[in-house]
């Protein structure tokens, strides 16, 4: 099964570009606070820069349902991806206040059990597994255990993507515990918070590609 790549965390639109020309099928901008975060006119700058043939997907926080869906209008997005440990019935509010595609994070720290994502499963169009670190939604640069979330992930009934600290030097053992529809990656392509080395992005997929050719 072909494992797609989504490139996240883009705040410029020659790296949006380079991300689709190396094969990312998801293009992100952040809408949350943090050093990424981009308002919803640069956002539509940035991700135009992918051109079309790939999905433009917004990370949100703490944000209500008519923010997501003006951000969505605005931005031109796909996807609305929802941190801050949302319930089922914010996945429902986000998709009828936007019409996008909604994907449903889950922060992982240690364990993972099924029932923690049956909820969402059954709602969202993709679970995000990430890592939680204290005080932070998301773009650490920490993976969280991929072993001890093996169990539960494979159950999943919903694309299940995997995000958090990966790398090309990672990538692979995620990809052979967790059999995740996407991979994310942000901080793991950066020179930078925000700026994407090609080089880097091309490493990447490169080690997604030859990780989907052994499994």
């Amino acid at each position: 099964m072909r494992v797609e790549v989504k490139v996240c965390g883009l705040t410029r639109p020659e790296d949006a570009r380079d991300a689709a020309l190396l094969g990312a099928r998801y293009v992100g901008a952040v809408f949350a606070a943090g050093p990424r975060a981009l308002d919803a006119a640069r956002a539509r700058t940035v991700l135009d820069g992918a051109g079309e043939g790939v999905e433009r997907v917004g990370v949100f926080g703490h944000a209500q349902p008519e923010e997501v869906a003006a951000a969505v209008r605005a931005a031109r997005l796909d996807i609305a991806q929802l941190h801050a440990d949302p319930s089922a019935s914010d996945v429902r509010a986000a998709r009828a206040a936007s019409g996008a595609k909604i994907w449903a994070v889950v922060r992982v720290n240690g364990s993972l059990r099924a029932g923690d994502l049956r909820a969402l499963w059954e709602v969202a169009d993709a679970v995000v597994l990430d890592s939680k670190v204290g005080g932070k939604l998301g773009g650490t640069g920490a993976p969280f255990d991929w072993e001890a979330a093996r169990d539960a992930a494979h159950e999943h009934r919903a694309p299940l993507v995997v995000a958090g600290g990966l790398t090309a030097e990672n990538v692979a053992r995620a990809i052979a515990a967790l059999a995740p529809t996407v991979v994310d990656v942000s901080s793991g392509v950066e020179s930078s918070p925000g700026i994407k080395d090609r080089a880097s992005m091309s490493d990447f997929i490169s080690a997604v590609r030859r990780a989907e050719n052994e499994r």
